[in-house]
């Protein structure tokens, strides 16, 4: 089927009430199963050094068929869409079942809402255009300051369509788009360089990212970013309180405490917050939640990848645990329903339970009472890479942008900070949380499983006690 033809896969490559009849075979006494079929298309422009570094375009389309039986499912996937293929995929699918004897379970419910655009972000803009655009964001960063002597721009869209068919027949679709914008400066001065990023995106078209308003102040921010780190002195060591500033800094939040809030890791017993329902795990005034129904988002999806409608899911409300995200086959194993976290990478992963955008509501400290109180401790804005342990919680991330606290005054910045703790006493120690709630500018993308999907973070400003920073030693 051409790119560009709408995408009717149940008249085009195959026909529906066939494909209905494969797919019933194949979950005949099973608890749930689909066949979820998927075209996605994707460019990505990158600017480096003066000239285009990459200019990439993929297409793909393909189909996932699963059948599942209490914990097990089969799951087949191909590149072809036809009749042949979905055969083989239903022989491979039901050697999960067996002898079967399981009950399918129930659709999940329709909906009519649209989280987001259905035009091509692809589309939105020519091919000389594009280009134009990352040689006027270069241009605009060497222009700013003398001290840049590095800029890259990264420049990406997607188009992903996908059909979800159900063994009574239900059919749920969803045309979802993707642009990002990505900037990277490197500064010099005597002699030492430093880097500053910036970015952002959403489920949205690229017009947007590409006018003025909207890059300049990117570009911008990642040369504040790398010149303040021109001036960053070694981070201290030891265990001191921490502030953590609204929005990206929730990456922390999602990487420690989200994951653990995951179905599939407390149904199976291996998640620090397991067992834990109904309990308090968090200091009171915690509200945390996995909201996938804010529009425009990155991490929103307007129905999972199993065709139930996207949630806005209270996870902790005021320290107390009260639900955990849920894909169908996780939430029906423990007596309870989907959350519509049931996400995949494509039609060549089975889905399982994922956040879609997680954040921490606000509270109501002005963020400036939270440094006031800091006698001698850290502030970190922003983060880089980290690494989680998710049946303990602990944690280790590393600050891309960090100030040293004392006496309730933000000093020098500091370099090669890294955050070392565990979720479940980091939940615990929050001692204050700002009214400054933001969410991230739309950066995310997580990995579990060997599969990657966008998400969305965000938080307020909060400050927790006792965290250890590792650094170098004072």
């Amino acid at each position: 089927m051409s790119d560009t033809a709408p995408f009717r896969p149940f008249e085009t490559a195959f026909d529906r009430d066939t494909a209905l009849s494969h797919l019933q075979e194949a979950t005949r006494g099973a608890d749930d199963g689909e066949l979820f079929v998927e075209r996605r298309r994707s460019e990505m422009l990158s600017f480096d050094d003066g000239r285009v570094k990459n200019a990439s375009y993929d297409a793909s389309e393909g189909f996932g068929l699963r059948a599942v039986k209490a914990e097990t499912s089969g799951y087949a996937h191909s590149t072809t869409l036809d009749e042949h293929a979905l055969q083989r995929a239903v022989s491979t699918a039901r050697l999960a079942i067996g002898d079967g004897g399981g009950t399918i379970a129930d659709a999940p419910s329709p909906t009519n809402r649209k989280l987001y655009t259905d035009a091509d972000p692809i589309a939105d803009a020519t091919f000389p255009a594009k280009i134009d655009t990352l040689k006027e964001i270069d241009a605009y960063a060497r222009g700013l300051d003398p001290r840049v002597v590095q800029c890259s721009v990264a420049l990406a869209a997607s188009h992903q369509e996908v059909a979800i068919l159900r063994p009574d027949g239900t059919l749920a679709t969803d045309i979802r788009p993707m642009a990002r914008l990505n900037v990277s400066v490197i500064a010099e001065e005597n002699g030492r360089r430093e880097t500053g990023t910036a970015g952002g995106g959403g489920r949205h078209g690229l017009m947007q990212l590409m006018d003025p308003d909207h890059w300049q102040p990117l570009v911008r921010e990642a040369l504040r970013i790398a010149t303040v780190n021109l001036t960053a002195i070694p981070a201290p060591a030891g265990v001191m309180d921490v502030v953590l500033g609204p929005g990206w800094p929730g990456i922390l939040l999602h990487e420690a405490i989200g994951h653990g809030l995951e179905g599939d890791f407390n149904r199976k017993g291996t998640s620090a917050f397991a067992g834990l329902m109904g309990e308090r795990i968090a200091a009171p005034g915690i509200t945390v939640l996995d909201d996938g129904t804010l529009p425009d988002r990155r991490g929103s999806i307007t129905i999972d990848d199993e065709g139930t409608p996207s949630s806005a899911t209270p996870l902790i409300e005021d320290g107390i645990l009260v639900a955990y995200m849920q894909d169908r086959q996780n939430g029906r194993l423990t007596g309870g329903a989907s959350t519509g976290n049931g996400r995949r990478e494509s039609y060549a992963h089975p889905p399982m339970p994922r956040m879609t955008n997680t954040y921490m509501k606000a509270g109501d400290t002005d963020p400036k009472d939270l440094l006031a109180g800091l006698k001698d401790g850290l502030y970190a804005v922003g983060f880089g890479g980290g690494q989680v342990d998710i049946t303990n919680g602990k944690f280790v991330f590393s600050c891309t942008e960090a100030y040293r606290v004392e006496n309730g005054q933000v000093g020098a910045p500091v370099k090669g900070a890294t955050l070392i703790g565990d979720g479940a006493t980091a939940l615990q120690q929050i001692r204050a949380i700002g009214n400054d709630f933001s969410l991230d500018p739309g950066i995310g993308n997580c990995g579990k499983a060997g599969q990657w999907v966008p998400v969305g973070v965000g938080q307020p400003s909060m400050l927790i006690g006792g965290l250890t920073v590792g650094g170098a030693a004072t």
